[in-house]
């Protein structure tokens, strides 16, 4: 089992001034880091690639898209926006040897129609996400859509939603993401989540109800690990914490004070997905 962190707790963009930070979450044990690819350009992705190499570190990527460049638009050319913001981010993951990009870039994230979710957007979706999944199996990436809350999408809220849109998509370089965090507002349980998406889980965040460090909240972290033993799920498991202190991320996505200090999430976290880990899966 691999176990990685989000950098989102420190900024967008991953500069050599960041490399302190990879150095302190290589030291606690980390196997790799998941980078925001938004804007790729504005990452040191050649320097990053040889850190990570050189400290035997792999390396993630994440996404969203916005109203302009969302794939379940019914506009074409903002569809085409929308493969063209993933294709460059399957770009910037293959610099770095990166092999996963998750994310919300099914749709435009916290844009509402008023309206419940359509049959044909999920089809426009599906045709912008296979196009992806071929591009990205080139790169040896594969792309794992992520469902959120009801607060922040409305295409995709729940797993079977999020499994469905897989399937319609059908390609092997894409599967599903969970996240419990999504799924502590959306479903009736962790457990039957996790059923729900088996079918094409290929990732997971590890994320608390507060985005804080997991284990401090009320997620039943003990159904998510014994469920997903229960389906011999050994992909990584990525920590999804949030900070005041990137700010500009935490504007974005209404978080508006601190959960935990960064070090203790790194910490705290990656000792207590450890102490799951051997709970469960020993």
């Amino acid at each position: 089992m691999k176990i990685g962190m989000n950098m989102h707790l420190w900024s967008n963009e991953i500069t050599v001034e960041d490399f302190k930070s990879l150095e302190l979450i290589k030291e606690v044990g980390y196997d790799g880091i998941e980078i925001f690819l938004a804007e790729p350009e504005k990452t040191d992705l050649k320097n990053l690639g040889k850190f990570l190499k050189d400290n035997e570190m792999e390396c993630l990527g994440a996404l969203g898209v916005g109203p302009d460049n969302n794939p379940a638009s019914p506009d074409a050319s903002v569809r085409q926006a929308g493969l063209e913001s993933i294709k460059r981010a399957i770009d910037g993951l293959h610099a770095v040897n990166g092999s996963n990009l998750c994310g919300p870039f099914h749709s435009a994230f916290a844009t509402f129609t008023r309206k419940a979710p359509q049959e044909e957007e999920y089809k426009r979706s599906a045709e912008v996400l296979r196009e992806a999944a071929e591009y990205a199996q080139q790169a040896n990436i594969t792309l794992t859509p992520e469902a959120l809350n009801r607060f922040e999408c409305y295409l995709v809220n729940t797993m079977n939603q999020l499994k469905h849109l897989v399937q319609l998509v059908d390609h092997p370089a894409l599967g599903g993401m969970y996240d419990p965090h999504h799924a502590n507002i959306e479903e009736k349980s962790q457990k039957q989540a996790i059923l729900d998406i088996e079918p094409v889980l290929t990732y997971v965040h590890i994320s608390e109800n507060d985005r804080g460090t997991p284990g401090s909240g009320h997620v039943q972290w003990d159904e998510v690990f014994s469920t997903l033993k229960s389906i011999n799920y050994e992909g990584w498991m990525t920590i999804e914490a949030f900070s005041r202190a990137n700010e500009d991320f935490a504007n974005a996505i209404n978080v508006w004070r601190e959960f935990n200090p960064r070090e203790d999430i790194t910490k705290d976290g990656y000792a207590f997905v450890q102490k799951m880990l051997g709970k469960h899966y020993a």
